[in-house]
């Protein structure tokens, strides 16, 4: 048995003095078993308060890191400080990954503010009123989001770019629908928003509606003239968005608000064409100006065309062509005759570098070698029509 000497040498090494005083006793750790709910909260609590402190030390954060307002709006990419030129991150830009900017276009928001004059003018003309168009916004959507947001009840024209060979949709309000037929009819100038029932339009309220908006795509056809040659044909008119659908729902497209306000009333018109349908004439909308490459340019041709009528060029007459071996042309000496296999009534040819123009008989006139055409000019083997279906092509790509 361990004598009192190694019984303080094995308490020194297991700690047994520390467990064994008062001291000590008091801040050893107590089980969960031995404590009270009240206990449990507050350690609990305490316990939190701890990491949350560690959290805001060291500054690094670990997974059970908290993030403020500034940081997730940064995360999901809504940072509302940013301009709208900075690139989108994010999740925001995942969402907007699938459209294109109209800003990458900018001939066509030029072509649209030519609509809104030409339209200002064509409605004055058709409601005999004072009207004032507006283009309030052109923006990039989803074909399916636009959709589901039109407000009911409204008419949704199906047109048709013929040229294209594909569809866009002309949405009208019901505000500017009643507003344009109080115009047209005569009815009273109401203030504020007319009240809408909730019935369908009337015959009389299509066709009056049919009017319009055939003005408006007289309008568009005009506004389009300076870059393409397109018709807009109104292939039907609908109530319901599902029997309008043009494209997939998440296709991008291009969406062009224009107000329409007629004194104290009036509405909005929508024209929204598929990136689909404006995709024959994408090299002309990435134009930044009007003209800067549009065809052909008649004042240039016809100058071209009138110097190269003035040119001077030289003609050759080809009596007669003969092959000799390189033998005989080395051993020529002066006085030697070759011999012709051509009659003085045999016709020569008249040539221009390399090609054939024509035939003639030789003569002469006083002292000079003449040659008198006996026929036409050969046709020429590349003409305009070639360059034409060249033009075609590329405008066509």
């Amino acid at each position: 048995m361990a004598g009192p000497t190694e019984q303080d040498k094995l308490a020194d090494e297991w700690g047994l003095d520390d467990v064994a005083s008062p001291g000590a006793s008091a801040a050893a750790p107590v089980s969960e078993d031995d404590m009270t709910e009240e206990e449990r909260a507050a350690a609990a609590a305490a316990e939190w308060a701890a990491m949350l402190e560690g959290d805001n030390g060291d500054g690094e954060g670990g997974p059970d890191r908290v993030l403020n307002q500034d940081e997730i709006d940064s995360l999901l990419g809504f940072d509302a400080s940013v301009g709208s030129n900075v690139e989108l991150t994010g999740v925001q830009a995942l969402i907007n990954s699938a459209l294109v900017s109209y800003e990458r276009l900018p001939m066509l928001e030029i072509v649209f503010d030519r609509l809104v004059r030409l339209a200002t003018t064509s409605l004055r003309n058709f409601t005999s009123d004072n009207v004032e168009v507006t283009m309030d916004s052109i923006s990039s959507v989803r074909f399916g989001d636009y959709l589901n947001s039109i407000p009911l009840p409204a008419i949704l024209s199906v047109i048709k770019a013929e040229e294209w060979e594909n569809y866009g949709l002309l949405t009208v309000d019901s505000s500017l629908i009643y507003s344009m037929i109080d115009v047209l009819l005569g009815g009273r100038r109401i203030g504020g928003n007319i009240r809408v029932e909730g019935r369908p339009y009337t015959t009389i309220e299509m066709a009056l509606a049919r009017r319009m908006i055939e003005v408006i795509l007289d309008d568009t056809h005009r506004a389009f003239e300076p870059v393409t040659q397109v018709n807009f044909k109104l292939e039907r008119m609908e109530t319901n968005p599902r029997f309008a659908a043009i494209s997939r729902p998440g296709n991008a497209a291009i969406l062009i608000e224009l107000r329409i306000e007629m004194d104290d009333r009036g509405g909005k018109i929508e024209i929204l064409l598929p990136y689909a349908t404006i995709e024959p004439i994408r090299e002309q909308l990435l134009q930044m100006f009007m003209g800067e490459k549009f065809g052909r340019d008649p004042i240039w041709e016809g100058h071209l065309a009138t110097e190269i009528y003035a040119a001077d060029v030289e003609i050759e007459a080809v009596l007669h062509e003969q092959e000799l071996p390189l033998s005989r042309m080395l051993a020529m000496q002066p006085g030697d005759t070759v011999m012709f296999e051509r009659s003085p009534s045999d016709p020569v040819r008249l040539r221009c570098g390399d090609v054939d123009l024509t035939e003639a008989i030789m003569g002469h006139i006083g002292n000079h070698v003449s040659v008198r055409v006996s026929r036409p000019l050969n046709p020429p083997k590349v003409t305009m029509a070639a360059f034409e279906a060249i033009d075609e092509k590329m405008e066509g790509r």
